[in-house]
């Protein structure tokens, strides 16, 4: 049986892909509708917005590592990980340390929470 803490990086891992980025009715179905967002920038968005802005988007490039699981209670969890992103027609890497509040809704985890914070290059693990 896969734990609790592969399925929400299978999940985080899924809203990362390309094909998925740019399906809004994916997001909708993932992102709980009191979804926020706080990226790099320091600014902050709803569901509405991303998804208005994501599917239009061209997909960075991702990494992901150093994933740890936080139980908040029985149907909330965050997700704590280093993450990479590259952006098209772009050499520069950005490092970030990024967290993930997943929420259960009886049937499905649903993302309800994302920040991204810069923090100093890393090691990429292979």
């Amino acid at each position: 049986m896969q734990s609790l803490k592969d399925q929400l990086i299978e999940l985080e891992q899924h809203l990362l892909k390309p094909n998925v980025r740019s399906s809004r009715e994916e997001l909708d179905r993932l992102l709980t509708d009191d979804f926020m967002e706080i990226p790099s920038t320091g600014s902050s968005y709803f569901k509405v917005d991303a998804l208005n802005r994501i599917p239009s988007e061209t997909s960075p490039e991702f990494t992901q590592q150093n994933y740890e699981l936080r139980v908040l209670s029985e149907n909330v969890m965050q997700l704590i990980y280093k993450a990479t992103i590259k952006c098209p027609n772009s050499t520069v890497i950005k490092h970030s340390m990024r967290n993930s509040v997943w929420k259960y809704n009886g049937s499905l985890w649903q993302m309800a929470f994302h920040q991204g914070t810069p923090c100093e290059p890393f090691t990429i693990s292979p």
